[in-house]
């Protein structure tokens, strides 16, 4: 009988110390998992516009509607000739719709001189970016042949489209720069920088500049939490 108790104590204190060291491994796992930092990581990058969409438009008005569009269809060659000689293919060139606006149906005080105003435009869509604003530059020598474009520079649209390309090195440097961060906190606690506990990439933003157009600003931000040790 009193082996069996020594044997029913030893399981007991057995028992009492498996406990102890599973509630010391579990309050000593909770520690370790509170005892992180939250960082954020920033990468930014200057690219260049690698597609363009340039509309050039122009008009006429007259009160022969038939000699009006004999003159729009001209000026259309002479703008569709300039861009050739400029280096463009006729792949690049969309013709535009033509639209007919007859002033004299809607005006209300004073008659406008002209009856009819007929409008188009060329568009320019290629990923020949340099050699649109090369030739936005010698416009005018469209002028020298009596065409007036009422194109503006807000109005031709640049695009990036290689965001794919550069994403895995943006957010490498973004990493990187989260973990310099990291490192510092971990320093200034005294403590040693574990691994990646949970990492949110962010959203890429491409922002185009102000006063150049082709120039587009990249820019992500990462958010990591980093174990403390």
């Amino acid at each position: 009988m009193e082996n069996k108790n020594i044997v029913a104590a030893a399981v007991i204190a057995a028992g009492m110390a498996l406990m102890g060291w599973f509630m010391y491994e579990g309050i000593h796992q909770l520690a370790q998992r509170n005892d992180t930092v939250t960082v954020k990581g920033l990468s930014t990058q200057d690219v260049q516009a690698d597609y363009v969409v340039w509309p050039l438009n122009y008009s006429l008005q007259g009160n022969d509607l038939k000699l009006l569009y004999a003159q729009l269809s001209q000026t259309t060659e002479q703008v569709r000739a300039f861009l050739i000689s400029k280096g463009f293919e006729e792949a690049d060139l969309r013709q535009g719709t033509t639209n007919v606006n007859d002033q004299w149906a809607s005006y209300y005080d004073r008659r406008p001189d002209y009856h009819y105003s007929l409008s188009t435009s060329i568009v320019v869509s290629t990923a020949k970016v340099e050699r649109v604003l090369a030739t936005q530059s010698a416009q005018a020598e469209l002028l020298s042949q009596g065409v007036i474009l009422n194109s503006y520079e807000w109005s031709t649209n640049y695009q990036f489209n290689g965001l794919n390309e550069i994403k895995p090195q943006m957010i490498e440097e973004a990493t990187q720069n989260a973990r310099a961060v990291a490192q510092k906190f971990a320093d200034d606690s005294h403590s040693r920088l574990g691994r990646i506990r949970h990492a949110n990439q962010g959203q890429f933003s491409v922002e185009t500049d102000q006063f150049q157009p082709w120039v587009k600003h990249v820019r992500v931000v990462t958010t990591i939490d980093f174990a403390l040790k």
